[in-house]
Order: structure tokens, then C-alpha cells, then sequence
């Protein structure tokens, strides 16, 4: 299944324009969108990237350091799917989060928390022929990010996706199941109430490794009425 044949489900997906959610207000657009048309190079590509022409895969953001990071060791796996419970192969699947106290190591992230130094963040997997990924992180912490008067973002993980070319890319966010601020927070809950629960977790005890980290599962649907919500679809 190609990534390009993926179609928007309006039920499912967040408006560019939220009021609630105050950056929308300025970026959004205001007239009519113009269809660029894509050229050979934006609709074909590389039908595998592979490590070919990419890094070699970060599957454990928790060895990235010269150390132990800290916080909630968990594990994070699940398929990439279409419509029919089809598995998507070969998919990239990059992943970036803040560490476990809530900040990202970015110049931008000035939020009053410590940095981790054993912890970047950042992972990149490719779905096996059955469409799984797994991931071994830190559970990310809540931060504030003054959208609003004691604004606080729920812990998540960012996704994105690529399908055989540029052009594909989808990008959404997983949350955990039973976080108080999910109700309260505009980007969340600039998705319709059902098709957001498709963004949240659940936490499985067989993916879950004795002594040793808590396991979660997210499965991605590219299309149709189950779809996960995306941001740029």
C-alpha cells in the first residue's frame, strides 16, 4: 500500500484553525489552498531507504549516553496498518520526546527543568514484513508551553512515517492512557473525542519485561474510518 494513497478522514482529523490552541490562530490559512502538482522525483523514490541512506536504526533511545537516563524505563511497540488490518512494511518510523522531567534538549526548550545528559530523545526504526516497531524509551514528562494561563502539555511521544518517497511523510502523537491533562489540553482536543482515543496508548502487561520496564502498545492506521489522527494529512 503506498503512503500517497492515504486519504484524509475529516471526522478524524484536527482543523487547521483551533482558537484554543493559539499558534493555529496566526498559522492557518485564510484563503483558498493552491494543489502543487508533484513532479517524478516528489511522487517516486527509494522503494526501501534501508541504511543505505540512513543512519543505522536507534531502537533504544536509553543507550545513547554514557549512562543510565532517568526516569520510567518503558517499552513502546505496535504494527503500521491500513484500513483492512493490512501490515505496512519497511515503513521508517522516527520518534523525538522530552526526557523524563519534561524538556527537550533544544535551544528553544527553556523551560525551568534539568537536561539529562544520558538522553537525546530521538529513535528511528523500520517495520519489519509484518508492519511491528518497538521501541525501548523514558516515559516523557508534562511541560508547560504557554499556549494559556497554566498551560501544561501531556506527556507524549512525537511519530513520523515515511512511505517509498519524500513525499509521505505523516507525522502524529501517542499519548498514555489515564493522563489527567489530555481532556484539558487544545491540541488533543482539537481532535474529535473518538478518533482522539486512537492517539492514546494502552498499556499491556505481555509487552511488559519483568523487573524491568512497562510495556505499551500504539498501533498506526494510515486510512479509513479507524485512522490514527495525523497532523499534516
Amino acid at each position: 500500500m503506498d503512503m500517497l494513497q492515504y486519504s484524509p478522514q475529516s471526522l478524524a482529523e484536527p482543523p487547521s484553525l483551533y482558537a484554543a490552541y493559539a499558534s493555529t490562530v496566526a498559522r492557518s490559512p485564510r484563503k483558498p489552498l493552491i494543489q502543487i502538482p508533484q513532479t517524478l522525483t516528489e511522487g517516486t523514490g527509494p522503494i526501501n531507504f534501508g541504511e543505505k541512506l540512513l543512519r543505522p536504526a536507534v531502537a533504544d533511545l536509553t543507550r545513547q549516553g554514557k549512562g543510565e537516563p532517568l526516569g520510567e524505563r518503558i517499552i513502546v511497540s505496535g504494527r503500521v496498518l491500513d484500513d483492512r488490518g493490512r501490515p505496512i512494511p519497511h515503513t521508517i518510523i522516527e520518534v523525538w520526546q522530552c526526557n523524563a522531567a519534561g524538556r527537550y534538549i533544544h535551544k528553544k526548550d527553556q523551560h525551568d527543568a534539568p537536561l539529562d545528559p544520558n538522553f537525546i530523545g530521538q529513535g528511528r526504526v523500520i517495520t519489519d514484513a509484518e508492519g511491528r516497531y518497538r521501541f525501548i524509551t523514558i516515559k516523557p514528562g508534562a511541560y508547560p508551553w504557554r499556549n494559556h494561563h497554566n498551560a501544561w502539555r501531556p506527556a507524549h511521544i512525537h511519530f513520523s512515517l515515511f512511505g517509498p518517497c519524500f513525499a509521505t511523510r505523516l507525522i502524529t502523537q501517542m499519548y498514555f492512557p489515564g493522563d489527567p491533562l489530555l481532556d484539558i489540553d487544545p491540541i488533543a482536543c482539537a481532535v474529535p473525542a473518538d478518533a482522539r482515543q486512537r492517539m492514546i496508548s494502552r498499556f499491556d502487561i505481555n509487552t511488559t519485561e519483568n523487573e524491568w520496564a512497562l510495556g505499551y502498545v500504539y498501533d498506526i492506521v494510515l486510512r479509513g474510518r479507524d485512522a490514527t489522527p495525523m497532523e499534516n494529512s
